[in-house]
């Protein structure tokens, strides 16, 4: 079994740490594949950086599909509720999970109610929409921010523990919750401190995505083509994908 993980910003040091993280929740002959757009920005934070992303993550699929090089049994787009999602499941015959959704999922089989601890405070509204989407909304207690952009937990992660950890803290005692979700790609080394120091469950968003993709191939299961995610029409398009026309 062959899963795509998508970092959809530009930090190859992200990049790596997803990597890590997704071939410790990979089983014995699953083979991960992590890739990066090759434009973008180095961080998500903003609306606009999430869109630019999307068109990111699309462009290296599409770049694939084009040169016949796409060989993945499953993908799993490694930006906490960003954009691209569905547009992946329009262009892909094989299961993409997104890793805002799988992390809830998980947390909702293990525990009444989970909150997420994400980054910057502007982040809670696209991850509340998404959850909203994903018919999870109800299973959330709250999304709380820890204050740190994506690039600074990135750059510590010693002070990016300490703020996820106390945020965690006051999603179980002021929120109820009794599973805690980490809202961003880069915070997958958190889950043991949060359950040290808290004694809830923390469940990381690639590692959910990674052993649901894992389930769903098992399966022999893929996205439906029958309604919202069949195919596009093939409208003629310019300079597409952008990255073959930017080369040329």
């Amino acid at each position: 079994m062959k899963i795509l993980v998508l970092n959809p910003n530009t930090s190859a040091t992200m990049t790596a740490e997803i990597d890590a993280a997704a071939r410790v929740a990979a089983a014995p002959g699953t083979e991960i594949y992590t890739a990066a757009p090759g434009f973008g920005t180095v961080a998500i934070d903003s609306a606009a950086e999430s869109y630019l992303s999307a068109v990111g993550v699309m462009d290296l699929v599409a770049t694939q599909l084009a040169d016949g090089t796409f060989d993945a049994d499953a993908v799993v787009l490694a930006g906490f509720g960003e954009h691209g999602k569905d547009a992946l499941q329009e262009m892909l015959d094989v299961p993409v999970l997104d890793i805002a959704e799988s992390a809830a999922h998980v947390a909702h089989l293990i525990g009444r109610r989970f909150s997420v601890v994400t980054t910057l405070a502007r982040s809670i509204a696209p991850i509340e929409d998404r959850l909203l989407l994903a018919g999870l909304a109800a299973h959330c207690a709250s999304v709380r921010a820890c204050g740190l952009g994506t690039a600074e937990v990135d750059a510590d992660p010693a002070g990016a523990v300490t703020a996820i950890v106390t945020e965690a803290g006051r999603a179980v005692t002021q929120d109820g919750a009794d599973v805690i979700c980490l809202g961003c790609a880069g915070m997958a080394g958190v889950t043991a401190a949060i359950t040290a120091a808290l004694g809830v469950p923390a469940v990381d968003g690639v590692a959910a995505a990674v052993g649901l993709a894992q389930m769903l191939v098992g399966l022999g299961l893929s996205t439906s083509k029958a309604g919202a995610y069949a195919p596009g029409p093939e409208n003629p398009r310019t300079y597409w994908p952008l990255s073959q026309a930017l080369g040329s």
